[in-house]
């Protein structure tokens, strides 16, 4: 009797340092590891949704025990066979059509984000025509399936470029095989790619869900970039609260030219920069010397809350753009207001600065122009190119204690600076010269 459909999991046997290399040094070889069975996992459990018998076809030779601990002692395993990925693929497909199925697909590991519905559409598409493709995003193809072994899809073809279904299509378009294609999908192989996959976590909330999904957010790579000038007063209780996270992110320091002690309090293990004075080539030049997927701005004098990059993490699962809260420790009725009105102003005008620890990806932030070099107003202005480009923000749970020092005590005093600072901020929207607006700041550092 003629078995139905079988699904063909084409995989290498999980090991670090042989595994999703191409994502090294971004990850480490364990890291990478780790991901190839987050991979595994997230394919398996959509395989089970397919009504179809499960193969394991792996390399190298050995014992696939992990593979086994993921698809089950139900599902078939056996080697690849072959001098090339093209024979190796035939050559899985010719084993089991040969045990009886009416048909079967092959499918990679890269593309965590395969579902059931879209393999159970692949066997009916076989129903009516000879030969199915899964493509990918990247110009390959994810998933061939056949109901008899047409050596044509396979026969003189290379891998690893951008043309290779093309090719593959055309090898035998005149031959009178009948085609059929299921919706494209996102190979993972590269730093990039796992952008693209966080992004469309963005988009699509479900994928958060997946094992892929919650470990790329874990995973995700933070710098911290501080600009500093002249911040004796400040700077070790900033390095004491930074000091427990080195091993967790990336962290720089800025310096503008100081010429106080500054420096002398920064040691070595602190990544330390020099930069020309004001917080836009500062903030700049620390985003463009960082690694990170995430860039988070903070000012020396900030405090920070519990777990900052928890926070952060948690924010960026839905949003490319974020920042803290703002506190100030000061019990005065009009910084308890300031507070309140700087936290509702990213909710309802969509602007946050620098002093709540902007943090955003990588790729918009450079995407963004970076921060505007203007001697003042910078973070402004960025947030408001963020606006207009749409951005989203999201606010972290706990709030960036940050120095009150540029206020003064009196209430008089304090109303009448908050009143400028808001003037400022009106003439800047109007147009009014930046230079002009800079003159009527009094550095009060």
């Amino acid at each position: 009797m003629q078995r139905k459909n079988a699904i063909i999991i084409f995989t290498r046997i999980p090991a670090a340092g042989k595994t999703k290399t191409r994502l090294m040094p971004y990850l480490t070889p364990e890291e990478c590891k780790k991901l190839h069975l987050c991979f595994l996992r997230d394919i398996a459990k959509q395989c089970r949704k397919a009504a179809a018998d499960i193969y394991v076809c792996y390399t190298p030779e050995g014992e696939p025990g992990e593979l086994k601990d993921i698809f089950g002692r139900q599902a078939g395993y056996f080697s690849q066979k072959g001098e090339n990925l093209g024979a190796r693929m035939e050559q899985g497909i010719r084993q089991v059509l040969e045990w009886g199925y009416q048909s079967c697909v092959l499918i990679g590991t890269d593309i965590p984000e395969i579902r059931g519905s879209d393999l159970r559409q692949a066997f009916t598409i076989l129903e009516d025509k000879d030969v199915v493709f899964g493509p990918t995003a990247d110009g390959g193809y994810y998933l061939v399936g056949m109901k008899k072994l047409h050596s044509e899809v396979f026969a003189g073809q290379s891998y690893g470029h951008g043309s290779v279904l093309t090719n593959t299509m055309r090898a035998f378009a005149e031959t009178g095989i009948r085609t059929g294609s299921i919706r494209m999908l996102h190979d993972l192989d590269t730093r990039e790619d796992l952008c693209g996959y966080r992004e469309r976590m963005r988009e699509f909330p479900a994928l958060q869900e997946t094992e892929t999904g919650k470990y790329l957010m874990r995973k995700l790579r933070i710098s911290i970039i501080v600009p500093i000038y002249n911040e004796e007063k400040t700077i070790e209780q900033l390095l004491a609260q930074l000091r427990p996270l080195q091993k967790s992110c990336e962290i720089l320091l800025v310096d503008g030219g100081s010429t106080d002690r500054t420096l002398e309090y920064i040691t070595p293990e602190f990544k330390l920069l020099h930069s020309p004075k004001g917080r836009a080539n500062q903030m700049n030049l620390g985003a463009k010397e960082s690694s990170g997927d995430v860039l988070f701005f903070l000012h020396c004098d900030s405090e920070l809350p519990k777990s900052p990059l928890a926070e952060i993490r948690y924010v960026m699962k839905d949003h490319r753009a974020g920042c803290f809260g703002v506190a100030f420790h000061s019990r005065h009725f009009f910084m308890w207001t300031c507070r309140v009105i700087s936290n509702h102003r990213i909710k309802d005008r969509k602007v946050m600065f620098g002093d709540q620890g902007i943090f955003i990806t990588r790729e918009l932030f450079f995407q963004a122009g970076m921060f505007p070099e203007l001697p003042i107003m910078e973070d402004y202005q960025f947030s408001l190119t963020l606006k207009e480009m749409g951005v989203k923000l999201g606010m972290a749970r706990h709030r960036i204690y940050t120095s009150d020092r540029r206020f003064p005590k009196k209430t008089i005093p304090m109303l009448r600076l908050m009143w400028k600072m808001n003037r400022l901020r009106k003439m800047y929207r109007d147009g009014v010269a930046v230079e002009r607006i800079a003159e009527m700041y009094r550095d009060v550092r």
